[in-house]
């Protein structure tokens, strides 16, 4: 994770997942239970310290209900 500047990618995907998590009033345990992940590698998501793969990425915007494009997109707001 980057300690200065604009945040990374991962750090500015992790808070798009865990924005949309909370709006929909759901756990860490709860989003990874549905997107078939485990919880402490959602953690590490949404603190930024994992690169999710492609698939990751589908199933958590599956998991939450969110278009990916969607999901892109919020993460893309974080850096304006």
């Amino acid at each position: 994770m980057k300690k200065r500047g604009n945040p990374s990618i991962q750090e500015r995907f992790g808070l798009a997942v865990k924005t949309l998590r909370e709006k929909q009033n759901l756990t860490q345990e709860e989003l990874a239970h549905r997107a078939g992940l485990h919880r402490t590698y959602l953690s590490d998501i949404e603190r930024g310290f994992r690169n999710p793969s492609l698939i990751n990425i589908e199933k958590l915007a599956l998991a939450l209900d969110t278009p990916l494009p969607a999901l892109f997109a919020h993460t893309c707001e974080l850096t304006r």
